[in-house]
């Protein structure tokens, strides 16, 4: 998400560097953490920043109550208020952070600071800085030493489930749905919804719990105000948001649609990866299901905490129920839920913060459309695929659009693009032209043709092989 550009409300899939800094002297000397409140009444959550005395305000607004109150929902607010920070930091990008009076565990702040580096990898590759000489100043907290809290299942399971409305998000549903009760957790800006998130939300029918957030206005003023702009690692706050919610609607986990291919970066530069997908990566996942495990509220927030409510500060299971699949298994398990065939939307167009170029169809023209086309592609019918695509055309059936389908399969720079590996990709690809109704798609045979005769090019075995397991998950026994 590049949270700078007013235009867009999701990834952008550039893939150059800027080179030189449009602003070369706006590089900041401190980013401060000021303060974070929470109104129990009003349900809002206020994040104070500052930035060489330019202050930022960021407001969270979930549902009130005395849950509020409690040790869970302070510990899992504070953490809000870290990964929140990200946004108004990349403004100017100084070299150092002062934590002010936010005390951080040696966990936390080795966490934090590789939430800053790689989850800021993009941002840094585009606008030509090297952020590894990064800062953080803070005071230590206590028990740093403090072994992960296990949290046993107490009862039915009670999921919450980020939802975006893509193939993804859907799958992890339908299947979680089978193990636990169920809620959907959506994210907007105020007074603001998504018909590609809310169509195939209404198709699950099941509940909703929504947060809206509310950023600092300056944000949308980025050129205006001399900031730099760039990729910040989203799903990182967004997670911490709805660790947040599900304390508050006591659920006991966050079960993310996070799959095995977002931990391969989008390229290496100077020795060190770019990964757009940072925080869908194992990664961020492992740090931040540790640094969970080991939460506990601030001595001082235990003041005022509600005993109706109780004290226990453990906070909810976090884990992609995706984490050891590929896309490929995810397509080939989303052909089957027809239901949501002709309501989920993952192009970005639909995702314009701009409610006048917001597209209420897929594009067929971007990156994401052409990758969730050639995923779909081995499993969907082509008729099947052609009508989800209608208004514009399937972009497998584009011959303008080689290009785009040729850098999903690495000949050529990977977009900056939440899509799967070239692996995936490639093995998309072969397994889509066997089709019998596919012997008619010029491109696509000619993408096939080229894959078939790489030197490492994948056997028809390894194509089958990529709907297996890869590699290991989190996922707690009571939800595999």
């Amino acid at each position: 998400m590049n949270e700078g550009d007013p235009a867009v409300h999701g990834c952008g899939s550039l893939h150059k560097r800027v080179g030189t800094l449009s602003h070369p002297y706006n590089r900041g000397r401190v980013f401060r953490y000021e303060t974070f409140t929470a109104d129990a009444e009003s349900g809002v959550l206020t994040c104070r920043y500052d930035l060489d005395g330019r202050e930022f305000t960021e407001r969270f607004t979930l549902p009130g109550g005395p849950r509020w109150r409690s040790e869970a929902a302070r510990a899992a607010a504070r953490l809000v208020f870290l990964l929140a920070g990200v946004s108004y930091y990349k403004t100017a990008a100084p070299p150092v952070i002062d934590l002010g009076e936010t005390a951080l565990t040696e966990a936390e702040l080795a966490f934090l600071r590789e939430f800053y580096l790689q989850g800021l990898g993009e941002f840094g590759y585009r606008n030509n800085l090297d952020l590894s000489s990064l800062r953080l100043e803070a005071r230590r907290a206590g028990a740093q030493n403090r072994e992960p809290i296990a949290r046993e299942p107490n009862g039915q399971r009670r999921a919450l489930v980020p939802f975006g409305g893509g193939i993804d998000s859907i799958v992890v549903v339908e299947r979680v749905r089978r193990l636990a009760d169920v809620a959907l957790f959506v994210v907007n800006r105020p007074a603001d919804r998504f018909a590609a998130i809310e169509a195939p939300a209404a198709v699950t029918g099941l509940p909703i719990v929504r947060a809206e957030r509310e950023i600092d206005p300056q944000l949308l003023r980025s050129a205006e105000l001399g900031f730099l702009n760039g990729h910040v690692p989203v799903t990182g706050i967004l997670s911490a948001i709805a660790v947040l919610a599900a304390v508050l609607e006591d659920r006991d986990a966050v079960v993310m649609s996070n799959e095995w291919s977002a931990s391969v970066p989008t390229l290496e530069y100077d020795g060190r990866p770019v990964n757009h997908q940072f925080s869908k990566s194992d990664i961020f996942e492992a740090a931040f299901r540790n640094v969970l495990a080991r939460a506990s509220a601030d001595p001082e927030s235990a003041v005022g905490s509600d005993p109706a409510v109780g004290s226990d500060p453990r906070l909810p299971e976090y884990f992609s129920w995706l984490r050891d699949r590929t896309e490929l298994w995810v397509g080939q398990e989303f052909a089957v839920l027809e239901q949501y065939h002709g309501s989920f939307r993952s192009c970005n167009k639909a995702f314009y913060s701009d409610k006048a170029r917001r597209l209420d169809h897929w594009c067929g023209q971007c990156d994401k459309c052409c990758f969730i086309d050639l995923i779909l592609a081995p499993f969907l019918p082509a008729g099947a695929l052609r009508r989800i695509f209608a208004v514009t055309g399937e972009p497998l059936g584009n011959p303008g659009l080689a290009g785009k389908f040729r850098a999903l399969l690495g000949a050529g720079a990977k977009p900056f693009e939440c899509v799967g590996e070239v692996s995936e990709c490639r093995a998309a690809v072969l397994l889509a032209a066997r089709r019998d109704d596919r012997a008619g798609d010029a491109l696509l045979a000619e993408l096939a043709l080229e894959v078939a005769g790489w030197p490492d090019a994948p056997s028809a075995a390894d194509a089958v092989a990529m709907l297996a397991p890869v590699g290991q998950n989190f996922i707690p026994a009571g939800y595999r």
